[in-house]
């Protein structure tokens, strides 16, 4: 008889584990609160413009490219990459650096910043490599469920060699003296969620990412990949549920049975997979004998920004402007201390700034430009009012007037805003948070909420509140992770 198994969202997350369990012979319905798949990283059209919601910056090809290999397809059976050079630029407080993609070509960037800085990217680049082969190959694609997991003899023997335990900043300012080339570097753990000074060095496999492996842009936008995998998910049996919005797990004896939605239909599950906000669907879907953990202990928890963004059509071109660029034209430690360290509104907002239409000409009319900023800030900041978000937008115009010479608000198409209560009311997002747990060492592995419910012997996690962590790749090594342990298991 053929296993029957729900998943509850279809970020990508959901798609993946999906995927994973239809090879496998399960029969899998997915339940999406939305009309369309992808999660945080939905799509949107208006006035000839699109906009991607979420995550923009595609990194960790080589991730992608093994997911869809799973299955006996290559990445160009979906969509089709191009990869970006320069592949983002900085501004800084008096002048800009473009991010080259040719490597040789950073190396001389480097050393006209820094006297010795090209011989050390390659010092910096030799560990950053060993650790992005072995922290993605060993330490990833693990379930966490048993220090076990990491008895493997090159973990072992490299401990020290993986700077588990030194802070990527530390790292950094071994290699690097100048500010700017520190702040660069440290840029990427920036997606983790935490202070570069509480990051796990271990993390500089980012920056090999971001150097080596290059920043890349799908043709038709981000969501293309959602296509891409939604397409793989229904070839592999997978069926989609669409305005299914979720309101409980039906629990017999410790055992998930089905799963109810508001429109009155119920699923019937031998195994639930939660690829919604983990926190949601322990406080929401289930009774508080079933849950796994406390409010106590999420209140606890680390969090990883939240964000403050801005999808903007103007009706004219910005000269020079690149896909991604980086505003650090502000005090960087300020902004990260009111993210971090004392939750407030910045006072003076790092932001990033990307355009996809200048890449791809499909995403605005001739002649137009569609906007993505997006501020960092504090998970669960109170004070999400329109009155705050049109200030923040005040500065975001005016400092992107005083760089490229052209005031947005003289030409604006089309404005949206989405903050806290945007992401709580859309993904039940706890703490309105944007990019999951901060990655500190002490919720790495084992020591992030578990994969595994703890009360409910069928029912299983996957996302970024749960291994391995934030972001796109990630996310897809969770969904695998997860269908593998089931498969196992079940």
């Amino acid at each position: 008889m053929t296993k029957r198994a729900v998943v509850i969202g279809s970020g990508f997350a959901g798609l993946s584990s999906a995927s994973f369990l239809a090879k496998s012979g399960w029969e899998v319905d997915v339940l999406e609160k939305h009309e369309q798949a992808g999660g945080r990283a939905r799509q949107f059209k208006t006035n000839g413009f699109t906009f991607d919601m979420g995550p923009s910056w595609y990194w960790m090809p080589d991730v992608f490219e093994r997911y869809f290999a799973q299955f006996g397809k290559v990445l160009s059976d979906y969509y089709t990459l191009n990869r970006l050079d320069p592949s983002y630029r900085i501004y800084w407080d008096a002048d800009q650096m473009d991010i080259p993609a040719s490597y040789e070509e950073l190396k001389a960037l480097f050393e006209e910043t820094e006297a010795g800085a090209g011989n050390q990217l390659d010092a910096f680049m030799a560990e950053a490599a060993y650790k992005y082969r072995v922290g993605i190959n060993k330490l990833v694609f693990k379930p966490g469920q048993s220090l076990m997991e990491f008895l493997d003899k090159e973990l072992i023997a490299g401990l020290f060699k993986l700077d588990v335990f030194n802070d990527i900043k530390n790292h950094i300012g071994k290699f690097f003296k100048h500010p700017k080339l520190r702040q660069m570097m440290e840029f990427p753990v920036l997606f983790l969620g935490a202070l570069p000074e509480n990051t796990p060095a271990l993390y500089s496999l980012m920056n090999y990412a971001d150097v080596k492996l290059g920043t890349w842009f799908p043709e038709g936008g981000m969501y293309k990949i959602v296509e891409g995998m939604q397409k793989l998910a229904e070839q592999q049996g997978v069926r989609f549920h669409f305005n299914e919005d979720v309101n409980s797990i039906n629990i017999t004896n410790g055992t998930a049975t089905s799963v109810s939605t508001k429109a009155g239909n119920t699923f019937n599950a031998d195994v639930v997979v939660g690829a919604a906000d983990y926190h949601f669907i322990e406080s929401s879907l289930l009774e508080k004998k079933y849950r796994s953990y406390s409010e106590e202990y999420w209140n606890k928890r680390d969090m990883a920004p939240g964000s403050l963004i801005f999808y903007v059509g103007i009706n004219t071109k910005i000269p020079g402007l690149l896909h991604h660029s980086l505003f650090f034209d502000v005090p960087f430690n300020q902004h990260a201390n009111e993210i971090y360290v004392e939750p407030a509104w910045p006072k003076e907002p790092l932001f990033y700034l990307s355009a996809t239409s200048i890449t791809d000409k499909t995403q605005a009319p001739e002649g137009c430009e569609n906007l993505f900023f997006l501020i960092p800030i504090a998970a669960g900041l109170d004070g999400d009012t329109e009155e705050v978000r049109d200030k923040y937008f005040e500065i975001l115009a005016e400092r992107l007037n005083e760089r490229t010479g052209v005031d947005i608000r003289n030409h604006i198409v089309f404005k949206r805003s989405y903050a806290y209560t945007d992401f709580v009311s859309d993904y039940n997002a706890f703490k309105g948070n944007a990019y999951g747990l901060a990655n500190t060492l002490m919720q790495t592995a084992i020591l992030k909420p578990s994969c595994v419910s703890k009360k409910v012997n069928n029912l299983y996690y996957t996302g970024q509140l749960t291994v391995p962590g934030p972001g796109v790749p990630p996310s897809l090594i969770s969904g695998e992770v997860v269908a593998g342990l089931i498969i196992q298991r079940h």
